[in-house]
């Protein structure tokens, strides 16, 4: 990423005159897990967030923001997306929906906006981690900024 070159989060960051810093890591153009990034970030793997993805039976998407080492509650989500039940979207469909990459996508920016929910693990961080919109670079704030910048609301949905 040059200088000057920002993604469509930061822009919308920026436009809502929410701070963040940008942190970047090696990735050779591979999707890396989030536990692996917290590691190249040198970061508390529970502070690096991981953004997924699902839609329901009326191809609605959905989205869950969680840390790193934990697995989405399906079951959870899709209660208080008040649905029947979710699938994770599939890769090859990823960037059709969001705009985003697989190790790339970030809750801010998306094509549309899409109902999101951020794990309720963390309200009490002083700051998490999420993809700025492309692999190798993370955007690093506050998780209410976080909330306000995807429109996001807080639930129990993951599990270890």
């Amino acid at each position: 990423m040059g200088k000057n070159e920002k993604t469509n989060a930061m822009r919308i960051l920026d436009q809502k005159g929410i701070s963040y810093e940008t942190r970047s890591y090696e990735h050779q153009n591979e999707a890396l897990d989030a536990v692996k990034v917290a590691e190249l970030l040198q970061a508390d793997p529970w502070s690096v967030f991981k953004t997924l993805v699902l839609m329901d039976a009326k191809n609605t998407c959905y989205v869950c923001v969680i840390p790193g080492p934990c697995e989405l509650d399906l079951k959870r989500a899709a209660a208080a997306f008040c649905v029947k039940s979710l699938r994770m979207l599939h890769v090859d469909e990823l960037k059709p929906y969001t705009g985003y990459i697989r190790g790339g996508c970030s809750p801010i920016g998306m094509k549309k906006q899409y109902k999101t929910l951020i794990d309720s693990t963390a309200i009490d961080l002083p700051f998490l981690f999420v993809s700025a919109g492309q692999i190798g670079t993370q955007l690093k704030l506050k998780p209410s900024d976080l909330l306000r910048a995807s429109g996001a609301e807080y639930a129990e949905i993951s599990r270890i």
